[in-house]
């Protein structure tokens, strides 16, 4: 939900906040003996931060192994044998 801003400069924390997180901050604010708005400001900046440099966890990417069957080819040198071979006959015009 958006909220213009003059609105929002209307209105006290209290309005704001959650009930929990108000309490929250208020307790903090009492308990260092700082000024609320400061309190609230700064623990804002440092989740915003936190937010902002820290992706949210996930889950491991796992891939399931599946059983491709024998190689096409014993050696690497064949394939690019066998490609060297299409390329010539692309070129020659021989398809």
């Amino acid at each position: 939900m958006s909220m213009a801003w003059s609105t929002f400069v209307h209105m006290g924390w209290s309005d704001f906040l959650e009930t929990d997180v108000f309490a929250r901050l208020e307790r903090l604010s009492e308990t260092r003996g700082v000024d609320f708005n400061a309190v609230a400001n700064e623990v804002l900046r440092a989740g915003l931060d936190l937010a902002e440099t820290h992706s949210p966890a996930r889950k491991p990417f796992r891939t399931k192994a599946v059983d491709l069957g024998p190689p096409l080819f014993d050696d690497p040198k064949d394939v690019i044998r066998q490609m060297d071979e299409e390329h010539d006959r692309k070129i020659l015009g021989l398809e």
